[in-house]
């Protein structure tokens, strides 16, 4: 937040990994517009943007409800956005946003330590779209507790699924990865069940940006197909998440809205479907790590 701006500053995540740029949000609509197109992505990252766009608008006068409306209603998946909005609602300031943005990287550091514990030596991992410091706002969920397993020493390698339509994986989590010098290798997201069949998996780690009272759980889509691939190929399949992006009042992973994004992401061509997330049923997924610890089934009662 510049307090000569006022703006909300963002890292813009289009531009990397070739260009690292700074894109500045001078009202609530804009930073609206910038989670809409992706400059800043990821649950987590979400949230707390919404939060520093609803201290902007208190900073500039405007009208707060308008701006909540405008921000909540700029992606529809990720809990965290509305999750931020209520938490800005009775003190809409800069500090609230900077407390909820400190609260939200000590979380990604908490829960990653939990998270590290499930890693043997040596372990190779796979992951998919990008759930590291760009998308938290700080540390990392999946890509943090990659992190914080290979300062352990218990990390051999990641595979990176480059996450289609938009390179989540090839353009962001390998340059996370790249930055933390951790091993790594990017693959097309059809390739891993291949990779897995032939031995060269042991684990699969996802951040979420949705989890329902019972486990099941949105993420970036093609989340589901590897959980698939994992239980067929007898592979732990764990989330990695704070308790913000946890939605109890969703019983289950029917009531999660889908995001159906702009078809020529995908082509400008042919008539196309661009879902931007899919669900993940609960019985698919070893384990749920929060900064409140590994949560395994039955998760409508662990997760409490």
């Amino acid at each position: 937040m510049e307090e000569d701006g006022p703006a909300v500053v963002l890292l813009d995540q289009r531009r990397l990994p070739h260009e690292v740029v700074e894109l500045r949000c001078g009202t609530a609509a804009e930073v609206a517009d910038a989670i809409r197109e992706m400059a800043i992505r990821g649950a987590p990252a979400i949230g707390i943007a919404a939060a520093y766009g609803m201290a902007l608008a208190s900073l500039r006068g405007d009208d707060l409800a308008e701006a909540e409306r405008v921000l909540a209603a700029s992606r529809p998946t990720a809990v965290n956005l509305p999750w931020a909005l209520a938490e800005m609602r009775p003190h809409a300031t800069v500090e609230r946003a900077r407390m909820l943005h400190e609260q939200e990287v000590e979380r990604c550091r908490q829960m990653a330590t939990h998270a590290a514990e499930l890693f043997q030596p040596g372990t190779r991992a796979l992951t998919h779209c990008n759930a590291g410091g760009l998308a938290t706002g700080g540390y990392g969920s999946a890509v943090g507790a990659l992190r914080a397993a290979w300062e352990r020493g218990l990390l051999e390698r990641v595979l990176v699924d480059e996450t289609r339509p938009l390179l989540q994986g090839s353009r962001l989590t390998a340059w996370e990865l790249e930055q933390a010098e951790i091993p790594h290798a990017v693959i097309a997201d059809s390739a891993a069940g291949s990779l897995m069949a032939r031995g060269e998996v042991d684990l699969v780690v996802t951040g979420a940006d949705r989890i329902a009272a019972n486990g099941d759980t949105a993420n970036k889509i093609g989340t589901y197909s590897l959980a698939v691939l994992a239980a067929h190929h007898d592979i732990p399949f764990y989330v990695v998440a704070p308790t913000s992006t946890l939605d109890r009042a969703t019983p289950d992973g029917s009531g999660i809205p889908i995001e159906e994004r702009d078809p020529t992401e995908l082509t400008d061509r042919f008539p196309a479907r661009n879902p931007a997330f899919d669900v993940t049923p609960a019985a698919l997924i070893t384990a749920i790590v929060t900064e409140r610890g590994v949560r395994r089934p039955p998760y409508a009662e662990s997760l409490k």
